[in-house]
């Protein structure tokens, strides 16, 4: 084989649906290996939200936009199939920043040996973005402590599940925001949450009440949307709120209103944003911290696996619908 398909990102999603107009699928040629420089063949390719943002036009964001003609950005995990590189030998399994495409070309920058003896599946539903976004996210800026209460949306989503699970580990009460009795049930009876709520159900003030009953101390947000209103409405004195994701709002030209600072002030409530870029420099320390919870088997995940390279242009809209069950994944 002397080609592989890759796909570009050929213009700017207006708002509504992705679809294959963003898109130009090519065929290109194996690449030469320079010295210094590793072939990976990508094996799995992860879905995230993030992507929207990646798409957009917005320069004044974490991280530039993926460029017109480029390929697509995402993260994998793969095999070396050549190594012109010291670090790198013939058979090593690689995970990070790879792209839409079968094959990249890297001078390793950004690529981590995988050595833990699971799946890729596995691997990229846990140690890749989502377990080091929800480590990130709930030790480092959340400071969670003992026999506190937190809620987190998105909660059957890959961040959100190992994040609850990660906080039900550490003693807190959990509680999970939803989109279907189904991701409620799981995340309760699988995944050990003490609550779930369903936001397209009614009366959400009255359940947060009952699955809150001491207030809200630490609040991870994912998903932005109405409740979010009636969630700071609950959190309680010097709460924290861990804003990671804001999923409702990606595909508007104008953002929903955030909830009142009269809040913020009266409950002296601290809020702080935070995306992994900023963090990929600690992807050592957060794996040292994740690695225990997953081999002592305190965190749970499933799987949402697409077929084919082109699945993906489909596939990035299960997350507004939310008809995607666990970590989104792309089999190459």
């Amino acid at each position: 084989m002397t080609t592989f398909t890759a796909i570009n990102l050929v213009k700017r999603p207006q708002g509504g649906a992705i679809d294959s107009s963003l898109f130009d699928v090519v065929q290109k040629q194996i690449p030469s290996v320079a010295p210094r420089q590793i072939l990976v063949k990508q094996n799995y390719m992860s879905l995230d939200p993030a992507m929207f943002g990646w798409m957009s036009p917005d320069t004044n964001s974490y991280i530039p936009p993926v460029a017109l003609g480029d390929v697509m950005r995402s993260s994998g995990i793969g095999e070396v199939t050549v190594s012109n590189h010291p670090d790198f030998t013939v058979g090593d399994r690689v995970m990070g920043m790879m792209g839409w495409q079968e094959y990249c070309l890297s001078d390793g920058q950004g690529l981590n040996k995988v050595t833990a003896p699971l799946p890729d599946e596995s691997i990229l539903s846990v140690f890749a973005l989502p377990g080091l976004t929800a480590v990130q996210g709930l030790f480092n800026v959340g400071k969670p402590q003992k026999g506190e209460t937190l809620i987190v949306t998105g909660a059957a989503g890959s961040v959100g599940s190992i994040v609850g699970q990660l906080a039900k580990a550490e003693g807190l009460r959990v509680v999970g925001v939803v989109g279907s009795q189904e991701k409620a049930d799981w995340i309760v009876n699988e995944l050990g949450f003490d609550a779930a709520i369903n936001y397209k159900s009614d009366d959400l003030d009255a359940q947060l009440a009952t699955a809150a009953p001491d207030g809200i101390d630490l609040f991870f947000e994912n998903t932005g949307g109405p409740i979010q209103h009636l969630i700071f409405d609950r959190i309680n004195a010097h709460g924290r709120v861990v804003v990671c994701g804001l999923i409702s709002d990606y595909h508007n030209e104008v953002p929903a209103a955030g909830p009142s600072w009269l809040n913020i002030i009266k409950r002296r409530i601290t809020i702080q944003g935070f995306t992994m870029p900023d963090h990929f420099h600690q992807v050592p320390e957060l794996l040292e911290k994740l690695t225990p919870y997953v081999m002592a088997g305190k965190i749970k995940h499933r799987t949402h696996l697409l077929d084919g390279l082109t699945s993906a242009i489909d596939g990035l809209n299960l997350f507004s619908t939310g008809a995607n069950k666990g970590k989104l994944i792309v089999k190459l």
